[in-house]
């Protein structure tokens, strides 16, 4: 056997040895798929060709000489074909999947252009309340989401802040002319505020610090200047300052911050109450809870008929702590809405209920549990790869997936979560927010306005257990 002849057996048996790894992986890179169903087409193919080209090697080793190794360059074009083609597949999955994925208003469109109608018809557009200074990074991101929600939805912002501290933030951002010419459009105007209540600062400082920026924003929904706020800082003392400036709803004893979570289903989020504005509950808290999120369901994810769970440790109405066991009883004679009984922390994310209740400790735990499971989940499966070459090669086939799964399971990127309970639109964000998270919180107020939450909510006092 020649030298050269050996050469090329020996890369016919590496190619083998590549295609009999990637099938040993094919679980992980099913998992991909599941999360990617934009690219599962494309996946398929390129496994298909994947597949013909390890028939084409085993050819290739049972054929001698030249032929052999004419038949072998043949299977490395195809399986760089196969590369390439996964390659594309994961491009197209990442122009599909973009953060707004989980956005309320995705189940009511086919494609974006339905969204674009809805906008077109619309005839007014509607003045948002946003406190500028509120959020880690506030504020230029803040600023600069502000600029793109106004350029794609027919929404005008009050932006509330230090007037200097934004302009110099417009300037080192390259959006100082943009932000004069929105002014001289009027579709955005410069509120003038005092400093933000800090992440650190106890809620109840906005009742000493009246010119606060989310203070100043609130007065505008209070004094029917702005339709819905928007704050990216500290979501005790919005919650607070939401309760002093424009009240609770009559009948609604405590307000409730409803976060959206991920489900197996990505058009169809579960919103889950309460997530941390009240850590002590009574059982009539749960249960105006759940009808606050019955028409949160309704309203703006565009559920017909939302199936109501109650978080617990058993699905027998038995179970649990006496919070549970009297929340139960409660919800299961309420009429006004579909209660499927107790959704244990397993069936939260299975998409089996569309709204789930619990106090604001438990919630807490849930949502902060969920922040960590993604960045958790990518490690892990980056520690399962095989070092070297093989390691380098799975990599390139799963990174863009295992990222688009760690968004899918970061609640961040709804933008977020409406304070329900008050009387008034109030969408609370995420205090990393940047500006796509901004525009996404921006979207979810234009739609609660749009779908006239308010109006549905304010129907609740007429509810007999609320006056009782």
């Amino acid at each position: 056997m020649g030298k050269e002849t050996a050469q090329k057996i020996n890369k016919s048996r590496a190619i083998r040895r590549l295609v009999i790894w990637y099938k040993r992986n094919s679980a992980v890179t099913s998992i991909v798929d599941t999360a990617a169903s934009s690219a599962a087409t494309a996946s398929n193919v390129a496994g298909n060709m994947v597949s013909s080209a390890g028939s084409v090697v085993t050819t290739a080793s049972n054929v001698a000489g030249n032929v052999a190794g004419n038949v072998v360059s043949s299977a490395e074009s195809v399986v760089n074909t196969a590369s390439s083609v996964v390659s594309n597949a994961s491009s197209i999955a990442k122009n599909t999947l973009q953060p707004l994925v989980f956005d309320p208003l995705k189940r009511l469109q086919n494609n974006d252009n339905i969204l674009d109608k809805v906008e077109e018809s619309q005839s007014k557009r509607i003045w948002i309340a946003v406190d500028g200074m509120g959020g880690d990074y506030a504020p230029g991101p803040i600023l600069e989401g502000c600029l793109e929600a106004i350029s794609r939805f027919p929404i005008n912002i009050k932006f509330v802040g230090k007037i200097e501290k934004v302009k110099d933030a417009a300037k080192k951002i390259g959006l100082a002319e943009l932000l004069e010419n929105e002014i001289d459009n009027n579709r955005l105007e410069l509120i003038d505020s005092g400093e933000p209540i800090g992440m650190n600062e106890e809620a109840t400082a906005v009742r000493k610090r009246k010119h606060a920026s989310i203070n100043v924003a609130m007065d505008l929904v209070r004094n029917n200047k702005a339709e819905a706020v928007y704050s990216a800082g500290n979501s005790g003392a919005m919650m607070a300052s939401a309760i002093f400036r424009i009240g609770r709803l009559k009948g609604i004893e405590r307000p409730a911050i409803g976060a959206l979570f991920p489900t197996r289903d990505q058009t169809r989020p579960v919103l889950v109450l309460d997530v941390g504005a009240n850590t002590d509950c009574k059982p009539s808290y749960l249960h105006q809870f759940a009808l606050l999120g019955n028409i949160y369901a309704k309203d703006v994810l565009q559920v017909q008929k939302p199936r109501i769970g109650l978080l617990n440790i058993g699905e027998e109405e038995c179970k649990g702590n006496d919070l549970s066991l009297k929340t139960f009883e409660l919800l299961s004679s309420e009429k006004s809405f579909d209660f499927g009984g107790n959704c244990e922390g397993r069936d939260v994310l299975s998409g089996s209920f569309d709204v789930v209740v619990c106090d604001g400790f438990t919630g807490n735990i849930l949502l902060k549990f969920l922040e960590s499971v993604g960045g958790v989940l990518l490690d892990i499966l980056r520690s399962e790869l095989p070092r070297g070459r093989r390691g380098k090669v799975g990599s390139a086939f799963l990174k863009s997936n295992l990222l688009r799964i760690k968004k899918r399971l970061d609640h961040a990127e709804h933008g977020g979560a409406l304070l329900l309970g008050v009387n008034g639109i109030c969408v609370i964000g995420h205090g990393s927010s940047k500006s796509l998270s901004v525009v996404s919180a921006l979207r979810l107020a234009h739609s609660a306005v749009n779908h006239g939450v308010m109006d549905n909510l304010n129907q609740l006092q007429k509810l007999q257990v609320l006056n009782s």
